[in-house]
């Protein structure tokens, strides 16, 4: 990571666009890249730009939560971690959203003068959000799943595993069908 934190925002609502911005840009820690008002452009923005951070409006486009595929893309296509901006506050949409876009965290459109903050934090760091989401993704899970995800994401052999290949095979497709991953990278990129 360079010394600033390189954020993207994709955001429809030019009234934000401007408020964030500004208060990205009085922060010495964050660098502002640029923003995009949909999702196909802000998916082509984060694979171009590197950001570290894409803080992504959950509702674009007048759809209602079209930001989630757009950000779960986002997170398992690029190294970027995922802050979703939302005026929703009920728990169990932002938490819901929250979990299929495999988010790193979340602010209220309400509460957006931490954003810098949050911001920041969220990339030198795994927050308190950050974790509650990946247990929020563990919890439907096997403890021989669990185990098996810790194993791959330090890299370790698999064949070193007590389990015979089969079990693995099968406790690896079980954790892609139960998260909607296709693959072992995309698993590492969420729990990394």
């Amino acid at each position: 990571m360079n010394d600033k934190v390189r954020i993207l925002l994709v955001e429809d609502d030019d009234d934000f666009v401007f408020l964030i911005q500004k208060l990205i840009q009085k922060d010495t820690r964050l660098e502002y890249l640029g923003h995009a008002s949909d999702r196909a452009s802000g998916v082509l923005m984060t694979q171009n730009l590197k950001p570290d951070i894409v803080v992504m409006d959950l509702n674009l486009s007048g759809s209602e939560l079209d930001g989630i595929e757009a950000a779960k893309k986002i997170r398992l296509t690029t190294d970027a971690k995922i802050l979703l901006l939302t005026s929703f506050e009920r728990h169990e949409i932002v938490i819901g959203a929250s979990k299929k876009a495999f988010a790193s965290g979340y602010v209220f459109k309400s509460g957006c003068q931490s954003l810098a903050d949050t911001v920041y934090m969220t990339a030198t760091s795994h927050t308190p959000q950050e974790q509650f989401i990946k247990e929020l993704l563990l919890s439907g899970l096997t403890p021989a799943e669990k185990s098996l995800i810790t194993y791959l994401i330090e890299g370790a052999d698999d064949t070193l595993l007590p389990s015979s290949q089969k079990t693995i095979s099968n406790q690896k497709t079980s954790i892609f069908k139960k998260l909607g991953l296709k693959n072992t990278a995309e698993l590492i990129r969420v729990f990394k």
